[in-house]
Protein backbone atom coordinates (compact mmCIF):
# COMPACT_ATOMS: atom_id res chain seq x y z
CA UNK A 1 0.00 0.00 0.00
CA UNK A 2 1.52 3.60 -1.21
CA UNK A 3 1.16 5.87 1.69
CA UNK A 4 0.16 9.52 0.16
CA UNK A 5 -0.13 13.11 2.17
CA UNK A 6 -1.96 15.23 0.42
CA UNK A 7 -1.07 19.42 0.80
CA UNK A 8 -3.22 22.19 -0.88
CA UNK A 9 -4.32 24.93 0.69
CA UNK A 10 -7.71 24.62 -1.13
CA UNK A 11 -10.59 21.97 1.02
CA UNK A 12 -11.70 21.61 -2.42
CA UNK A 13 -8.51 19.91 -3.37
CA UNK A 14 -7.63 18.38 -1.22
CA UNK A 15 -11.36 16.67 -1.18
CA UNK A 16 -11.33 16.18 -4.72
CA UNK A 17 -7.87 14.57 -4.87
CA UNK A 18 -8.68 12.36 -1.97
CA UNK A 19 -11.64 10.95 -3.16
CA UNK A 20 -10.23 10.30 -6.65
CA UNK A 21 -6.81 8.42 -4.73
CA UNK A 22 -9.53 6.42 -2.66
CA UNK A 23 -10.20 4.69 -5.76
CA UNK A 24 -7.10 3.45 -6.18
CA UNK A 25 -6.43 -0.29 -4.75
CA UNK A 26 -2.77 0.52 -3.82
CA UNK A 27 -2.92 4.02 -2.44
CA UNK A 28 -3.97 5.51 0.54
CA UNK A 29 -4.16 8.71 2.15
CA UNK A 30 -2.40 9.10 5.33
CA UNK A 31 -2.49 12.81 6.06
CA UNK A 32 -3.57 16.37 4.97
CA UNK A 33 -2.18 19.73 5.40
CA UNK A 34 -3.01 23.04 4.07
CA UNK A 35 0.27 25.19 3.81
CA UNK A 36 4.20 24.58 3.79
CA UNK A 37 4.61 24.55 7.52
CA UNK A 38 1.65 21.71 7.80
CA UNK A 39 3.11 20.09 5.50
CA UNK A 40 6.64 20.18 7.40
CA UNK A 41 4.86 18.81 10.76
CA UNK A 42 3.07 16.11 8.48
CA UNK A 43 6.39 15.02 7.18
CA UNK A 44 7.71 14.82 10.45
CA UNK A 45 4.69 12.51 12.38
CA UNK A 46 3.21 10.95 9.73
CA UNK A 47 4.87 7.55 7.60
CA UNK A 48 4.50 7.97 3.88
CA UNK A 49 5.49 6.89 0.91
CA UNK A 50 4.59 10.36 -1.66
CA UNK A 51 3.62 13.77 -0.08
CA UNK A 52 1.29 15.61 -3.03
CA UNK A 53 2.14 19.30 -2.92
CA UNK A 54 0.81 22.54 -4.40
CA UNK A 55 3.34 25.21 -4.38
CA UNK A 56 1.25 28.21 -3.76
CA UNK A 57 -0.42 28.39 -0.44
CA UNK A 58 -0.32 31.06 2.21
CA UNK A 59 2.65 32.00 4.93
CA UNK A 60 4.98 28.99 3.69
CA UNK A 61 4.66 28.27 0.80
CA UNK A 62 5.31 24.58 -1.23
CA UNK A 63 9.17 25.83 -2.54
CA UNK A 64 9.76 27.20 1.50
CA UNK A 65 9.07 23.79 2.68
CA UNK A 66 10.73 21.79 0.32
CA UNK A 67 14.12 21.84 1.83
CA UNK A 68 12.82 21.58 5.47
CA UNK A 69 10.80 18.35 3.88
CA UNK A 70 13.64 16.80 2.37
CA UNK A 71 16.06 17.21 5.92
CA UNK A 72 13.15 15.87 7.98
CA UNK A 73 11.95 13.03 5.81
CA UNK A 74 14.88 12.16 3.16
CA UNK A 75 13.30 8.73 1.89
CA UNK A 76 9.55 10.88 1.39
CA UNK A 77 8.81 11.65 -2.45
CA UNK A 78 7.25 14.85 -3.30
CA UNK A 79 5.35 15.22 -6.41
CA UNK A 80 4.62 19.08 -7.36
CA UNK A 81 1.29 19.60 -8.36
CA UNK A 82 1.04 23.30 -9.24
CA UNK A 83 -1.01 25.73 -11.21
CA UNK A 84 2.01 26.44 -13.38
CA UNK A 85 3.33 25.11 -16.46
CA UNK A 86 6.09 23.04 -16.17
CA UNK A 87 8.55 25.18 -18.10
CA UNK A 88 8.09 27.65 -15.00
CA UNK A 89 9.09 26.01 -12.02
CA UNK A 90 9.72 22.23 -13.12
CA UNK A 91 13.49 22.16 -13.69
CA UNK A 92 14.31 24.47 -10.42
CA UNK A 93 12.25 22.00 -8.06
CA UNK A 94 13.89 18.38 -9.59
CA UNK A 95 16.96 20.26 -9.03
CA UNK A 96 16.38 21.31 -5.62
CA UNK A 97 14.63 17.52 -4.45
CA UNK A 98 11.61 17.21 -5.86
CA UNK A 99 11.03 13.85 -6.84
CA UNK A 100 7.98 14.90 -9.89
CA UNK A 101 5.91 17.84 -11.29
CA UNK A 102 2.74 17.92 -12.84
CA UNK A 103 0.83 20.74 -13.59
CA UNK A 104 -2.97 20.68 -12.34
CA UNK A 105 -4.47 20.47 -15.96
CA UNK A 106 -3.15 16.44 -16.18
CA UNK A 107 -4.75 13.89 -16.93
CA UNK A 108 -5.71 12.30 -13.15
CA UNK A 109 -4.52 9.06 -13.97
CA UNK A 110 -0.82 10.84 -14.73
CA UNK A 111 -1.04 11.58 -11.19
CA UNK A 112 -1.49 7.60 -9.81
CA UNK A 113 1.26 6.78 -12.32
CA UNK A 114 3.26 9.53 -11.13
CA UNK A 115 3.12 8.46 -7.19
CA UNK A 116 3.20 4.69 -8.41
CA UNK A 117 6.70 5.81 -9.84
CA UNK A 118 7.79 8.19 -7.08
CA UNK A 119 6.73 5.67 -4.49
CA UNK A 120 9.28 3.09 -6.07
CA UNK A 121 12.02 5.49 -5.14
CA UNK A 122 12.08 6.88 -8.72
CA UNK A 123 12.05 10.55 -10.40
CA UNK A 124 8.68 10.90 -12.47
CA UNK A 125 9.01 12.85 -15.64
CA UNK A 126 6.41 13.85 -17.39
CA UNK A 127 6.18 14.19 -21.06
CA UNK A 128 6.73 18.18 -20.80
CA UNK A 129 9.09 17.79 -17.93
CA UNK A 130 11.11 15.39 -20.62
CA UNK A 131 11.01 17.85 -23.51
CA UNK A 132 12.51 20.82 -21.29
CA UNK A 133 15.35 18.62 -20.47
CA UNK A 134 15.95 17.49 -23.69
CA UNK A 135 16.05 21.60 -24.13
CA UNK A 136 18.11 22.06 -21.51
CA UNK A 137 20.81 19.86 -23.12
CA UNK A 138 20.49 21.18 -26.87
CA UNK A 139 21.07 24.45 -25.89
CA UNK A 140 24.60 25.91 -25.48
CA UNK A 141 23.82 28.36 -23.08
CA UNK A 142 22.98 26.91 -19.96
CA UNK A 143 19.17 28.76 -20.14
CA UNK A 144 17.44 31.21 -18.49
CA UNK A 145 19.30 32.82 -15.67
CA UNK A 146 16.41 32.31 -12.56
CA UNK A 147 17.37 28.72 -13.54
CA UNK A 148 20.67 29.03 -12.23
CA UNK A 149 20.06 30.28 -8.65
CA UNK A 150 20.27 28.32 -5.36
CA UNK A 151 17.44 26.70 -4.07
CA UNK A 152 17.43 29.43 -0.94
CA UNK A 153 18.67 32.47 -3.81
CA UNK A 154 15.13 31.01 -5.41
CA UNK A 155 13.13 31.37 -2.24
CA UNK A 156 14.50 34.68 -1.89
CA UNK A 157 14.19 36.26 -5.17
CA UNK A 158 10.59 34.71 -5.51
CA UNK A 159 9.69 36.94 -2.16
CA UNK A 160 11.34 40.09 -3.29
CA UNK A 161 9.49 39.86 -7.03
CA UNK A 162 6.33 39.54 -5.10
CA UNK A 163 6.84 42.60 -3.23
CA UNK A 164 7.82 41.50 0.23
CA UNK A 165 10.65 43.19 2.25
CA UNK A 166 13.83 42.17 3.10
CA UNK A 167 12.87 42.30 6.99
CA UNK A 168 9.52 40.09 6.26
CA UNK A 169 11.40 37.68 3.87
CA UNK A 170 13.74 37.24 6.65
CA UNK A 171 11.05 36.44 9.26
CA UNK A 172 9.50 33.61 6.72
CA UNK A 173 12.62 32.17 6.25
CA UNK A 174 13.98 32.58 9.82
CA UNK A 175 17.07 34.53 8.39
CA UNK A 176 18.68 37.86 9.27
CA UNK A 177 18.22 40.79 7.61
CA UNK A 178 21.58 40.75 6.96
CA UNK A 179 21.69 37.41 5.27
CA UNK A 180 18.52 38.27 2.88
CA UNK A 181 20.47 41.38 2.21
CA UNK A 182 23.15 39.56 1.30
CA UNK A 183 21.14 36.25 -0.78
CA UNK A 184 19.43 39.40 -2.80
CA UNK A 185 22.78 40.67 -3.65
CA UNK A 186 23.82 37.38 -5.10
CA UNK A 187 20.77 36.90 -6.91
CA UNK A 188 20.91 40.32 -8.48
CA UNK A 189 24.34 39.46 -9.74
CA UNK A 190 23.61 36.13 -11.35
CA UNK A 191 20.15 37.63 -12.93
CA UNK A 192 22.35 40.91 -14.60
CA UNK A 193 19.47 43.08 -12.19
CA UNK A 194 19.51 46.19 -10.48
CA UNK A 195 16.52 46.97 -8.66
CA UNK A 196 13.58 44.95 -6.72
CA UNK A 197 11.22 46.82 -9.64
CA UNK A 198 13.31 44.87 -11.95
CA UNK A 199 13.22 41.55 -10.50
CA UNK A 200 9.24 41.77 -10.35
CA UNK A 201 9.55 42.58 -13.96
CA UNK A 202 11.71 39.49 -14.61
CA UNK A 203 9.37 37.41 -12.55
CA UNK A 204 6.39 38.54 -14.20
CA UNK A 205 7.78 38.09 -17.69
CA UNK A 206 8.90 34.45 -17.12
CA UNK A 207 5.32 34.25 -15.84
CA UNK A 208 7.19 32.98 -11.87
CA UNK A 209 4.31 35.08 -9.90
CA UNK A 210 1.22 36.41 -11.01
Amino acid sequence: MIRVGIVDDHAIVRVGLRNFLAEQVDVRVVGEAANGREAIDLARTTEMDVMLMDLSMPGQSGIDALAMIRAKAPDVGILVLSIYPEEHYAMNLIRQGASGYLNKECDPLEIVDAIRTIALGKRYFSAQVAELMAQQLDRKADGLPHELLSEREFQVFLKLAAGQTAGQVAEELSLSVKTVSTYRTRLMEKLGLHSNSDLTYYALTNKLIT
